[in-house]
């Protein structure tokens, strides 16, 4: 028996920014007279984002809003786009303050008394105002702004281990993510729940130790 439970949010609890990316891709490609795709644009997107996350931690630690008002910046120049970058960035910012809960969050939530703690990459102000929305509670949120450091690294997980004194083996961590959370939970010794809503294939480098459709199928390890 586990004596408690690390969750992921977005995309674990709650649905994803993925329709209202899309959305912004396309008002890039409306907006350019480059010849290319949406998934050229997405990729770009993606890949600009990415090159500041992984190396923000520590000293050089940005917030999400940051990270991803610059990459919209970087690739709205790229692609020669007219949009506005900080109009663009509030679609995503709006979803992050107040997506809608997945069906089985609650049912999952209100299963069990075992400790719930959410460990987030999105920033404090965005995930408390998400939670306050859909009128949830939990024993306790840990942020990247509060250890400086984005899963897939070490910090957070080890953060809420000490923070409540808890053993890597005593905690079951549940996510959506293979990067952020199957591998950044594995690297620091904690079971892990891969939560597949959409039947993805799971590639041969990561191995979670559950892989569900549901959060209703976990709530027995917590009975």
């Amino acid at each position: 028996m586990y004596k408690a439970v690390f969750l992921d949010f977005y995309g674990t609890l709650v649905h994803e920014d993925d329709v209202f990316i899309e959305e912004i891709c396309n008002k890039i490609l409306t907006s350019t007279s480059t010849r290319t795709t949406t998934r050229d644009i997405g990729r770009y997107w993606w890949e600009s984002f990415t090159r500041t996350f992984y190396s923000s931690y520590g000293d050089n630690f940005r917030t999400q809003r940051e990270i991803e008002l610059r990459s919209l910046e970087d690739t709205i120049a790229f692609f020669n786009s007219t949009e506005n970058p900080r109009e663009l960035s509030e679609i995503l910012f709006d979803h992050w303050q107040a997506p809608q809960l997945f069906e089985d969050a609650n049912v999952f939530l209100r299963s069990f008394c075992t400790p719930k703690i959410i460990l987030s990459n999105i920033d404090r102000n965005d995930i408390q105002s998400a939670i306050n929305h859909n009128g949830l509670s939990f024993e306790n949120i840990i942020t990247s702004e509060d250890v400086k450091s984005y899963k897939p690294r070490p910090e957070m997980f080890q953060h809420a281990l000490t923070a409540y004194n808890l053993r890597p083996l005593e905690v079951l961590h549940v996510g959506d993510s293979l990067y952020s959370d199957v591998a950044g939970a594995q690297k620091a010794g904690i079971k892990v729940a891969w939560i597949n809503r959409k039947n993805k294939s799971l590639p041969e480098n990561y191995s979670p130790d559950y892989i569900i459709n549901s959060l209703q199928e976990l709530i027995p390890l917590f009975g």
